[in-house]
């Protein structure tokens, strides 16, 4: 049932240039949130692009149970960039009286072609901002900035993930009325945490002894994420906590230095690379881990960092505002220095001895989690969204 009273069910094209399989924060999101909607009644059609990983169809009903139009399949950049653009524009144009709202959900040339569109059959329009620096990332081209004026004029409401974003889109001349913070949602019954002879099932199909101390972090490998300050720190850690294990769930561009780090440091029994994983199998790397951890130095808002909070694990977090917002220093986890190996390694090292603390610092991150990130309560802020969208007046 629509959360949201006067709210009838809304017709919507959700517009991002990547979808799942395609995996990522944004990704994930929405594909979370295009069935959650759904399930409440509303209509949602998802245009994407025709990156390898997608099906080779141009109709597609994704696993979810969401309606895809995929534009471009087996055509490589610039060229899919430029066809997803015109596919998006055509769409909205031709299906124009089949939805009632836009929602554009990553910026690229896509956005630029789309807006004017929208604007000119008069259909309101949503925008988030997938990441941090993304803003002042467009600042910087002429396209970019083309874009954000139009934004700022025709948006309804443009959504931010924290704190640091806002600050970006106020330099870039947004009023901070036309802000709207949405986080990104996590599945609390499939992210739950579970009974110990599950985990112990788990950890003996994961490779893992039962006592092992396990530090699990998911996500690419990536310059971003300072993966090299963590390895270093974690030599620290197993001199402190001998048979300590790290475990990197992902892959990227940093994999095989990171690997060769690992190896100069005498670390090959202590770093697993566990490379890209399911989301299922995520879930399991998570249930079987004693603590989490992102050192990142840049994040929206990080979906790995709220599935581990759902699953019941502590976290040990760099602090830059995406993190900070969902992790309170002594309540939910840790804080540590970005880049500082020393401080990344003292707060693992606290968290690991510490099984008490873990445990109760587990409960509280997925009682927050419970509290406002769950699908249904992040539902609830797209329909109160929504409404206010199409009535034409922003709340504040």
């Amino acid at each position: 049932m629509s959360a949201s009273a006067g709210l009838r069910p809304v017709s919507l094209l959700l517009i991002s240039f990547s979808y799942p399989p395609v995996l990522g924060g944004s990704e994930i999101e929405a594909q979370r949130v295009s069935a959650a909607l759904m399930r409440r009644g509303h209509r949602v059609k998802v245009l994407c692009a025709g990156l390898p990983a997608m099906p080779g169809v141009a109709d597609w009903v994704d696993p979810a149970g969401v309606p895809v139009r995929i534009f471009a399949h087996g055509w490589n950049t610039p060229y899919l960039d430029c066809l997803f653009a015109l596919g998006v524009a055509w769409t909205l144009l031709k299906e124009r009286r089949q939805y009632g709202l836009v929602y554009f959900l990553m910026s690229g040339l896509h956005l630029a072609t789309g807006l004017p569109v929208a604007r000119l059959l008069g259909k309101p329009i949503v925008m988030k901002v997938s990441g941090s620096s993304i803003i002042t990332t467009m600042r910087g081209s002429f396209l970019g900035r083309l874009e954000l004026r139009w934004l700022k004029k025709w948006a309804r409401r443009v959504m931010i993930l924290n704190s640091s974003m806002a600050g970006e889109a106020a330099a870039a001349g947004f009023e901070a009325r036309q802000l709207l913070w949405m986080p990104n949602p996590v599945d609390t019954t499939d992210f739950a945490p579970c009974q110990p002879a599950e985990r112990d099932r788990l950890r003996a199909l994961l490779s893992i002894p039962s006592l092992q101390p396990v530090v699990v972090y998911v996500g690419r490998l990536a310059p971003e994420k300072e993966l090299g300050s963590l390895i270093g720190a974690f030599s620290a850690v197993v001199r402190k906590i001998p048979g300590a294990l790290l475990v990197l769930v992902g892959d990227g561009p940093c994999r095989d230095e990171l690997q060769a780090r690992a190896q100069r440091l005498g670390l090959n029994d202590s770093v697993r690379f566990a490379g890209r994983q399911t989301v299922g199998e995520v879930r399991q790397w998570l249930q079987a881990a004693d603590v989490f951890t992102l050192v990142s130095s840049s994040e929206g808002f990080p979906c790995s960092l709220v599935e581990a909070m759902s699953t019941g694990l502590p976290s040990v977090v760099s602090g830059i505002s995406a993190n900070t917002q969902l992790i309170d220093p002594g309540v939910h986890g840790l804080h540590a220095a970005m880049g500082d190996e020393t401080s990344i390694a003292g707060a693992l090292i606290h968290l690991l001895g510490d099984e008490a603390l873990r445990a109760s610092m587990g409960r509280a991150a997925r009682q927050r989690v419970l509290d406002n990130y769950s699908m249904d309560k992040v539902a609830d802020r797209y329909e109160a969204l929504f409404l206010e969208a199409l009535e034409g007046v922003i709340r504040t």
